[in-house]
């Protein structure tokens, strides 16, 4: 028996194996590795391996009896509470009749993943918000990180939106506190990052545009305007710089933090773009946390416009 699937354009360059949790909930990578070596999952046609990567409108075929009821057994699916509904309700921005705009918090996963059963896309799934229709995740932001996300009501705006920030016409400001005193107050950072897939090493060009609004010999406040998307591409910068963003565990400076405080400096402050011949532009307020860490180290900030 055989079923084929057509990859959405909200997967595009994930992984196959990515791609299978998210479509068919959290599973073990055991399982999926199996039916991928016994070739029971098919991408266009061609057996392949976990770490190929989907594009939009490729057909994965798999091919089993009985799949989804294995996979159905292995699923822990997340019920949000009304509590967490609602407390993310609270955090929208603008509800329009294609998409929705929310202050992300920090701590929350924007869809669901290995490690991710709290995720928005299923919160806001059991909404009254998206009663009868899927919420789309149109792009991403980490985990730990706060601050401006869009979430689709449609599977057109979902296109629409993906193409806009694949062309890179969304402009996103980021703001972060830093380590230290960053030695230039604007300018560009242009590097080669690196990253693996499986046992291949993959070198990625990042180019982020950048401004001191504030800083002091302790830290330092930074406009981030990114102009590439590359995953981890603002922390990764600032840790190349020796001055990792305040709260980052993974890319962190041996004696940095000490315990200072739990939470990632980095917030997607606003973005902008042009949607159906309309300008918007969203700015998610700082979340309490950050601004408590700006009085920490003496540093000012004015809302940007």
């Amino acid at each position: 028996m055989k079923k084929s699937y057509i990859v959405d354009p909200t997967c595009n360059e994930m992984r196959i194996d990515r791609w299978i949790r998210l479509e068919f909930g959290k599973i073990p990578q055991s399982l999926i590795e199996k039916y991928l070596r016994l070739g029971k999952i098919k991408l266009n046609k061609k057996k392949i391996k976990s770490s190929n990567k989907v594009q939009t409108n490729d057909v994965v075929d798999i091919f089993s009896a009985n799949f989804k009821e294995t996979i159905v057994q292995k699923k822990i699916k997340f019920e949000p509470s009304k509590e967490v509904i609602k407390s993310n309700e609270d955090q929208i921005i603008d509800n329009n009749e294609n998409f929705i705009v929310i202050n992300k918090t920090s701590g929350i996963s924007v869809q669901g993943g290995t490690k991710s059963k709290k995720n928005l896309v299923d919160i806001f799934a059991k909404s009254e918000i998206f009663q009868g229709i899927k919420p789309y995740s149109v792009h991403r932001l980490d985990k730990d990180t706060s601050g401006v996300f869009i979430i689709a009501k449609t599977r057109e705006s979902a296109q629409l939106l993906t193409s806009l920030f694949r062309l890179r016409k969304v402009y996103k400001t980021y703001l972060a506190i830093c380590h230290g005193e960053l030695s230039k107050n604007s300018g560009e950072w242009i590097n080669d990052l690196i990253r693996y897939d499986g046992e291949k090493k993959i070198i990625e060009k990042a180019k982020t545009i950048y401004k001191v609004l504030d800083k002091n010999s302790e830290a330092s406040l930074v406009e981030l305007k990114p102009i590439t998307g590359r995953k981890h591409q603002l922390r990764k910068q600032l840790y190349a710089l020796g001055q990792p963003i305040f709260g980052d565990i993974k890319y962190k400076l041996s004696n940095s933090d000490k315990g200072l405080n739990k939470n990632l400096m980095l917030h997607s402050y606003q973005i902008k773009f042009i949607f159906n011949n309309i300008k918007h532009t969203y700015t998610a307020l700082l979340p309490d946390y950050f601004r408590k860490l700006l009085k920490t180290k003496r540093l000012r900030f004015l809302d940007l416009k």
